[in-house]
């Protein structure tokens, strides 16, 4: 049993009394059609179960903070190690968070910066050093005879702006022969009492001397006693009490000696951008005008940080320019920077240095060199997160643990799939367990064990249909009900289009494309065809599509004269009538919203139910059949929680908590409205049940049947018509809004812009999906998608493949063609890895 996990009667959401062994310290992937129970048993049962292990370890102290955890629906679970998921959830949504610090390699360039950084001067830019006694009275004494000012004043900045009455301050200098000092820039004697208030923060400077510059022991005496009191600081005025007053700041630390700007101490927080002592005083740290700007702050250009910090410098580049460097070339310079060190900077640095490298290594293993430090978390999309979580796992070098991962692969292109298999690998070397929920083929070929859910989705999957060593399986012919297995033995195949749509003329030519990394190139976009947007990740691809192709061509349907963005020239716009672009945002942001009501779906089961014997004796009208009137304006919801099912806690210092309505149990309706019932369900079951249910239970009422059916043959068959927006995936947002697309009449003419719509998909639902695709195509539309699944590359009738590399050494056109004339080419690494596809 000590290498082997075993689980008992799992039966949470579709699972059907579940029994799996496994091994441990080997890599695990569950496959199975999109909603067959895989998540369900490796996240909400194995992880969970995990979770509530280690919560019930912990003092009930620290429980009542954590809340109770509920235990999944499962008899038992054997050999369980501590568990850690990595999904996909958005990362910070705070603007104030970067790749940079949530790495930690920003902290560790702060480190850096404080130890080893050159301070240049903010002004004059000169380097500075810091100043000798000798200095800092020539340097007063030239200033003298520049404002020809025989005398001068020398001040001890002991405290500079902290809270506080400082009674025993004054006391102790009174002790020591001074009686007075400059208190919030006003000259007071300290013989008589002084009361400052305690909560005020002040900055109190003890007049030293009052002296002739001729004076040149006394003088000297006089500064070095002032930095001895102040440690570091003196503070020279002349014409003191005069209009023209002048002062200027000495500092035995840093301070320029051509203009006497005085640098404050270098330490971390000067770097950080989260706090008041390094953040740009215009923005406070955002880089921003205002928190719910997008205009870059005009002081700072958008670097955060104040003049001092940028004015600190590693071989030339302060800590912003560093941090704008892609990973890759990070790297590059972190390593040459390694081998150029002095013995002495080795000895301060060698291990914040050593830490900064193998963090970025990690990033580059992960398929990530593309990204920036400076780059802001909320811009990632879910893999990239992913992605970065999993980078940090690697270098904590953990072992004996369970890993759960979802679909570590979507976003990658097949170069940095491998990349990753590599990292999954050195995990599992070091004694843990993986388990990876995925569809990716080379993924689940690299495997050590597979577990297989289905045989369908939903009500109809839930089952374990396969398991063994992959190897093992992918040779014999056992489990003859898997599809997976069916498409891996090659039984079952996504077939080669036997002739591509070629006879067009018609396209669109945008020439100039310059959005982020796109190098001012031009691209021909052949019409009334499927178009495969390919490339690496970080290539430009979602830059082109986005940035350049969907917001001018907007622009220009919607009659705008405004001049173009990001390209020079967009010509053959007149060929098409509008463009729809398919993003992975959600399809709302509140629980209220769901794939019922998104798709329109809900409006006709509504006016079904207002139809019913049950509506038409309590005359009821559509609108009582709503979650979203309220009864006072003739709608059937639970007012109790306002029809959401369920109310919101707010838990003051912990976040909000989700509670099911205590007066309609989740069912969103009041008593009455449950009441009428359509084949023995009311509108609250109607919600709950999934696309496929649905469709049988709607069979003969053909204006919601039939929308139904789109639903399912974009592959959404498993998911609740009433199910939150919120717990839907980005690929599951994206997929709805092709059903509703679908649902709507369709025109000709029309320019959909999808990004990997296949995230989350099996083979299954892929030739599904494609089929959908296919269909928009012959209606006379031009669907264009990114994409790195090669199946849906290779039924591509045209590919446009962007690269070679992401980041900076990307955004070219590589090559561009129908499959077969891009890999006869021979250029980029799509046309490498299509070729055995073909």
């Amino acid at each position: 049993m000590e290498n082997k996990l075993i689980i008992k009667g799992a039966k949470i959401h579709n699972l059907k009394n579940v029994d799996l062994e496994m091994p441990k310290n080997e890599i695990v992937v569950f496959t199975g059609v999109s909603g067959s129970g895989k998540s369900s048993l490796a996240f909400d049962t194995i992880f969970a179960e995990g979770q509530h292990r280690y919560i019930e370890s912990l003092s009930p102290y620290i429980r009542q903070f954590l809340g109770g955890m509920e235990r999944p629906e499962i008899d038992e679970i054997q050999g369980l190690s501590p568990a850690i998921a990595i999904d996909q959830k958005a990362l910070s949504h705070n603007p104030r968070s970067t790749v940079g610090t949530l790495t930690e390699i920003y902290d560790y360039l702060r480190l850096l910066f404080a130890r080893l950084g050159h301070i240049y001067c903010p002004l004059c830019g000169s380097k500075i050093e810091k100043l000798s006694l000798e200095e800092m009275v020539d340097i007063i004494i030239e200033k003298a005879e520049e404002l020809k000012e025989k005398n001068v004043t020398i001040l001890a900045p002991v405290v500079r702006g902290r809270k506080g009455e400082y009674d025993k301050l004054f006391y102790d200098f009174l002790g020591l022969g001074y009686s007075e000092a400059r208190i919030d820039n006003k000259f007071e004697s300290f013989t008589e009492r002084l009361a400052l208030s305690r909560y005020k923060a002040h900055s109190i400077e003890i007049v030293i001397d009052r002296i002739m510059t001729g004076e040149e022991s006394r003088l000297f005496e006089s500064i070095e006693n002032a930095i001895t009191y102040s440690k570091g600081l003196a503070i020279a005025v002349f014409n003191e009490g005069k209009k023209n007053q002048k002062e200027f700041i000495l500092s035995s630390r840093w301070s320029c000696p051509k203009d006497n700007f005085s640098f404050p101490e270098v330490e971390p927080r000067l770097f950080s951008f989260n706090s008041p002592y390094g953040a740009c005083p215009a923005c406070s740290g955002l880089g921003k005008s205002d928190f719910f700007s997008e205009e870059v702050c005009p002081t700072c250009q958008g670097k955060r940080l104040r003049p001092e910090a940028l004015s600190v410098k590693i071989k030339g580049k302060n800590i912003y320019e560093l941090t704008a460097l892609s990973i890759r070339d990070l790297y590059k310079f972190f390593m040459d920077y390694e081998n150029k060190l002095s013995e002495k900077e080795k000895t301060i640095a060698h291990n914040i240095v050593k830490n900064i490298i193998s963090k970025l290594q990690f990033l580059i293993e992960v398929g990530l060199n593309y990204l920036s430090l400076s780059r802001e978390s909320y811009t990632l999309s879910g893999g990239e997160a992913q992605r970065i979580r999993l980078a940090s796992q690697i270098g904590s070098y953990l072992s004996n643990t369970l890993y759960v991962l979802d679909e570590p692969t979507i976003g990658l292109h097949e170069r940095d799939t491998e990349r990753l298999i590599n990292t999954l690998k050195a995990l599992k070397e070091r004694n843990n367990t993986v388990i990876v929920v995925e569809h990716d083929e080379r993924t689940i070929l690299s495997s050590d064990y597979l577990v297989d859910f289905g045989p369908m989705a939903g009500e109809k999957g839930g089952e374990i249909i396969a398991t063994g060593k992959t190897k093992k399986l992918l040779v014999n012919n056992a489990f003859q009900k898997s599809l997976t297995l069916q498409y891996l033995r090659g039984k079952k195949k996504i077939a080669v289009p036997k002739k591509r749509r070629t006879g067009i003329r018609e396209e669109i030519k945008v020439i100039g494309a310059k959005a982020n990394n796109l190098k001012n190139i031009n691209i021909d976009i052949p019409l009334r065809r499927l178009i495969c947007l390919t490339g690496v990740s970080g290539s430009g691809k979602s830059s082109f599509l986005y940035d350049v192709l969907y917001k001018n061509l907007n622009k220009i349907k919607l009659g705008s004269h405004e001049p173009l963005e990001n390209a020079s020239k967009i010509l053959g716009s007149e060929y098409i009538d509008k463009v729809v672009v398919m993003d992975q945002s959600p399809i709302g942001r509140t629980p209220r919203s769901n794939p019922a009501t998104y798709t329109g779906i809900f409006t006709p089961i509504r006016t079904l139910f207002s139809l019913l014997p049950g509506s038409r004796e309590r005359a009821y009208s559509s609108s009582k059949f709503s979650f979203n009137v309220p009864n006072s304006r003739g709608g059937g919801r639970c007012e109790a929680c306002q029809g959401a099912g369920h109310n919101l806690i707010e838990m003051h210092f912990m976040p909000p908590v989700l509670v099911q309505c205590d007066v309609c149990l989740g069912k969103r309706f009041n008593r009455e409205v449950l009441q009428v019932e359509y084949k023995k369900k009311n509108i609250s079951q109607v919600l709950d049940m999934s696309v496929d249910q649905a469709v049988e239970f709607f069979e003969n009422i053909y204006n919601i049947a039939d929308k139904l059916k789109v639903l399912q043959s974009v592959g959404l068959g498993y998911i609740k018509l009433g199910q939150s927006a919120t717990t839907l995936s980005g690929g599951e947002a994206q997929r709805i809004k092709l059903g509703r697309e679908l649902t709507q009449r369709l025109g000709k003419k029309t320019l959909y812009l999808l990004d990997e719509p296949t995230i989350g998909l099996h083979y299954h639902d892929i030739e599904m999906l494609l089929n959908v695709l296919n269909k928009l195509v012959d209606k006379g539309n031009t669907v264009m998608i990114i994409e790195h699944n090669m199946h849906v590359i290779k039924s591509a009738d045209h590919i446009i493949d962007l690269g070679p590399e992401g980041g900076d050494a990307g955004g070219k056109l590589v090559s561009f063609g129908t499959p077969e004339e891009v890999v006869l080419l021979r250029k980029g690494y799509t046309a490498k890895y299509l070729k055995e596809f073909l």
